[in-house]
């Protein structure tokens, strides 16, 4: 019986799915309020209940979800660039650097450590450190419907995640080649040649770009979304050519035409569609990834392993905030919002911040 049921969800129809991810995109950040949990949260919960280790109405590997995932995870990080204060981000650029730094540092080594101890190779325990201190934004919707996206601690801990990305994907670039054919210098210098490079041409060039067609074009309200969706999807584009992620594209983007398109229609236009429609998908096919099951299994024949690996980045992740925050003289609070990667305190309310009235 359940079988026939999994087996009928499996084949539903494509609008029915979408029907489905729209009631989903609708009712759980109301559910999700009601319970005192970030919507991000529900969403999530969302993706797992309705995917491959729940009720199989989503498959893994659906092409739509994915590319709809993938345009929210750029837009993402294209708002918190475009959202940041640039005066504050130029004044604390040194604090998110030093931050940055330390984050990194610490659980780079941390997740070496546990790699070297756990029995695997040098490599391999230095990419498990990698994976260990690179950053997200998941935190960022409840950041920016709080109204935090402003606040010092939120503009370091930005900062610092562009930072520390692009060092995991340096040392993702040298473990890989060492474990295939050995490491090549050429390749590594390479490699920081063209982020030398890629860096100002997408600040400097997408600024000027963006400034000289606000004064010379009279783009309709249309034509502004169309632009800056196209701005958003060609540095990620460009990013991805040299290897960095996407996200790092697109959070320069946003830093880029930050001023541009201040106030445009455009900008409200695709917020609007970001936050209501593909963020939340984003958010959602993160959850059809968990396998419970293999969760489940992985535990009960390594649960050692499995309570490191958890425990390691977030012990790592909190000494450099604690130890940040002290540095910096910021409140509790906005520690808890650094160590969180811009999400453990927000998920207390508006009264979880000193700042948030």
């Amino acid at each position: 019986m359940a079988n026939d049921f999994f087996e009928a969800m499996t084949h539903l129809p494509p609008l029915a799915r979408f029907a489905i991810a729209l009631i989903i995109f609708l009712t759980t950040p109301a559910l999700c309020q009601r319970v005192r949990l970030p919507a991000v949260v529900g969403l999530l919960a969302a993706g797992v209940i309705f995917g491959p280790s729940g009720l199989h109405v989503a498959p893994k590997h659906s092409e739509v979800a994915h590319f709809f995932a993938e345009i929210g995870k750029l837009l993402l990080m294209f708002f918190a660039g475009l959202e940041i204060d640039l005066t504050q981000f130029q004044r604390v650029r040194n604090r998110s650097f030093g931050f940055g730094v330390v984050s990194f540092g610490l659980s780079l080594l941390m997740g070496c450590g546990l790699g070297l101890l756990f029995g695997y190779s040098l490599p391999s325990s230095l990419l498990i450190g990698s994976v260990f201190a690179s950053h997200t934004l998941l935190g960022y919707p409840i950041v920016q419907r709080l109204g935090l996206v402003r606040n010092e601690a939120v503009t370091v801990t930005i900062g610092a995640t562009i930072f520390i990305d692009v060092a995991a994907l340096l040392v993702v670039a040298i473990c890989i080649p060492i474990h295939t054919t050995g490491f090549s210098t050429s390749g590594f210098l390479l490699q920081l040649l063209q982020l030398a490079i890629y860096i100002p041409v997408i600040l400097i060039g997408l600024s000027k770009a963006g400034h000289w067609i606000r004064t010379r074009w009279n783009l309709s309200k249309e034509g502004q979304l169309l632009l800056i969706l196209l701005t958003v999807v060609v540095a990620a584009i460009a990013a991805e050519a040299i290897h960095l992620e996407g996200i790092i594209g697109a959070f320069l983007a946003g830093l880029a035409v930050n001023r541009a398109v201040e106030r445009t229609q455009g900008k409200e236009v695709l917020e609007f569609l970001g936050n209501t429609l593909f963020i939340p998908a984003f958010f959602v096919t993160i959850g059809l990834f968990i396998d419970i099951r293999a969760f489940a299994d992985t535990v009960a024949n390594n649960p050692g392993l499995v309570c490191c690996f958890v425990a390691i980045p977030i012990l790592a992740k909190l000494l450099a905030a604690v130890g940040t925050q002290k540095i910096l003289g910021y409140t509790r609070d906005e520690g808890l919002i650094m160590w969180g990667d811009i999400a453990a305190a927000s998920s207390r309310g508006p009264g979880g911040c000193a700042d948030c009235t």
